[in-house]
């Protein structure tokens, strides 16, 4: 075809501004050539081999997948003209050390640093604004990392599963953090949550099994969810738009239930002012073996009651009213 050169195993397009394919799959490394622009969707993809690349500095753009399985991968820099890294660019290259994101970036793609689980260290520019989903999942050496001022929000799994990571502080200019934000965070120990924070999203917290306090702001008015699903440290709420008493989360009317998390006791009488109970919002408690649930309660979500230790016929009963949705099992 006369609209690509092919040359060296590598495909580019006509005038050989992109790469769109490096065939070259034994090479451990790769000197990008001066006169492209762009990198292609999943140009290096699963280039096992490839240990190093330079990229030149009149590339612009990092395509989504570009570099996805480059697991030897351990040395590449950004040049100051990139201004987007795609979805997924550099997902499982296991064995990146450290990258340094310039000012150029607007824009992290969701999953761009997903698994690349010996990246201990991330420089984050002002210029970017969000944080994507799974931008840096099960990045377990990670240890800290800054959020510039400039991020308004902290996308879904955005942190999940960073095994290492001890300390991170969120910034006042952040107004969102999404579901599974934080999940699995192990030896996190400290978060402040920022006034300006107005949603935090279901499971954001599940599992930070060394965070010791988190402090629900005054300026929160959404929780999507539980976000503190299997979380057992102490839970302060600030915000109007909560009711949180005896270890139990209520929205401001308490008619719902958003979190019970008192993990010791063995019967609850839910009061009659709730008429619906959340997802998660029992989940893990194993002591809890007798529950009364009155008439009002119409809806209840999503593993509710999972591995709560409720006799057979109690579990029947509360099926027949409410659907197995609300024993289902995850994990």
């Amino acid at each position: 075809s006369p609209y690509f050169i092919y040359a060296n195993k590598v495909l580019f397009d006509k005038d050989k501004s992109k790469i769109i394919a490096f065939r070259n799959k034994n090479t451990t490394s790769y000197v990008i050539p001066y006169y492209v622009t762009s990198i292609g969707y999943g140009a290096f993809y699963d280039c096992k081999s490839l240990r190093s690349i330079v990229i030149p500095d009149g590339v612009t753009s990092i395509g989504d997948s570009a570099f996805n399985g480059c697991e030897s991968l351990n040395s590449v820099v950004i040049p100051d003209g990139i201004t987007c890294i795609g979805d997924g660019a550099f997902f499982f290259c296991k064995s990146l050390i450290s990258i340094v994101i310039p000012d150029s970036v607007t824009r992290i793609g969701n999953g761009a640093f997903d698994y690349c689980e010996s990246l201990s260290n991330i420089v984050i520019p002002d210029s970017v604004t969000s944080i994507g989903d799974w931008v840096f999942s099960a990045c377990s050496s990670l240890t800290n990392i800054a959020i510039p001022g400039s991020v308004t929000s902290i996308g879904d799994y955005a942190f999940s599963s960073c095994r290492s990571l001890s300390d991170i502080v969120i910034p006042d200019s952040v107004t969102s953090i999404g579901a599974n934000a934080f999940e699995y965070c192990f030896s996190l120990t400290g978060i402040v949550i920022p006034d300006g924070v107005t949603s935090i999203g279901d499971m954001a917290f599940c599992g930070c099994s060394s965070l010791k306090y988190i402090f629900i702001p005054k300026s929160v008015i959404c929780l999507n969810g539980n976000p503190f699903v299997k979380w057992d440290g102490k839970l302060e709420c600030l915000s109007p738009n909560f009711i949180y008493e005896d270890d139990v989360l209520f929205n401001k009317d308490k008619s719902k239930i958003i979190a019970f998390r008192n993990q010791a006791i063995r019967s609850y009488i839910i009061p009659d002012s709730v008429t619906s109970i959340g997802d998660w919002a029992f989940l893990g408690c194993r002591s809890l073996a007798d529950i009364v649930i009155p008439d009002g309660v119409t809806s209840i979500g999503e593993r509710a009651f999972t591995f709560c230790n409720f006799p057979t016929d109690l579990k029947q009963e509360l099926i027949s009213r409410f659907g197995e949705k609300i024993f289902w099992v995850f994990f």
